[in-house]
Formats: structure tokens, C-alpha cells, sequence
């Protein structure tokens, strides 16, 4: 069982490398890779009070899978977003790869994403706001883009208080 000390920090290389999909021979696997997820978002919330949302490379799983857990765990098998709305917002993006820092990023305020649940069934789900800006923001860490990446300018950066 993967804990939080087994989440990649900032500046570790894999953070920066893009994500394989998942095939359909490997969803045995995935049970596991939740299971970890879940437990190192656990204690990320228990230390620093935040994460509704981690992506498999943070644990070093590269591989393109999201684990949300607000009201209900939600597993994001392979997905693709779509539908992203022209109109975007700022807001102070915060990731457990480095759980000090904030970044006023841009996000777009709503998108669509597809992809396929635990059971291998395809799934899409429109979302919108502090969802949209989320699974964009664990979207980016399948692709290997963190959202210093993203920062407006460069003075887009503060600790957290």
C-alpha cells in the first residue's frame, strides 16, 4: 500500500512524463491503483486539510487514470476532454505534489470529459466550475503538465498561509 510518502514532489522527472492508457488486459490492476490513490488523498487531507482529486503519476503509476473522491469515489479510466468552453477563469491552483505552494492559474470554466469507469463502460460527464477546473488540473498530470506550468505570469506564485 502506497503512502504519502511515496507522492512524487515537485521536480521529480516522472512528473513531467506523459501518461500510457490503460488496456482492458490491465483493469485488474486498477482496483490496486485506487486503493493506493485513496489512501495517500487520505492522508494529504489529514495533513494539509485539501485534495478532492489525484492522478496515478503523482504515485509514480503512469498510466492515464484519475481517482476523485467529493461525495463518492469516481474512477477516470483513459479520459479525454472535450467540449472545452471558450470562457476561462482564474483561480489559485493548489497539488499535492507540492502542497505549500499556490499558482493563479487560468481553466477553462466548463468542459465534457469521456471515459470509461471501473467496469471498462464508457462514461461522459459535463462539468462545470470548481469540476471543470479540477479535472483539468489532474488531466494536465496525465500529460505531464503541472500547473506551474500554467502559472499567468510569474508572479503568480504564494505560499499557502
Amino acid at each position: 500500500m502506497k503512502k504519502l510518502e511515496d507522492l512524487l514532489q515537485l521536480g521529480h522527472p516522472l512528473l513531467y512524463e506523459v501518461c500510457e492508457p490503460i488496456a482492458e488486459s490491465e483493469l485488474h490492476l486498477v482496483k490496486d491503483w485506487v486503493a493506493d490513490l485513496h489512501n495517500v488523498m487520505q492522508e494529504i487531507r489529514a495533513k494539509y486539510n485539501f485534495g478532492r482529486a489525484i492522478a496515478a503519476p503523482q504515485l509514480g503509476i503512469m498510466k492515464r487514470l484519475i481517482y476523485m473522491n467529493i461525495d463518492k469515489p469516481v474512477i477516470f479510466i483513459n479520459p479525454e476532454l472535450i467540449d472545452l468552453s471558450d470562457e476561462k477563469f482564474e483561480l489559485w491552483d493548489d497539488c499535492m505534489s507540492f502542497p505549500n505552494l499556490l499558482v493563479k492559474v487560468k481553466r477553462h470554466k466548463s468542459l465534457t470529459i469521456r471515459y470509461l469507469d471501473e467496469n471498462w463502460q464508457a462514461q461522459e460527464w459535463k462539468m462545470s466550475d470548481d469540476l471543470s477546473e479540477l479535472l483539468q488540473h489532474e488531466y494536465d498530470h496525465l500529460d505531464g503538465i503541472l500547473c506551474t506550468m500554467r502559472a499567468i505570469d510569474a508572479k503568480s506564485f504564494q505560499w499557502r498561509a
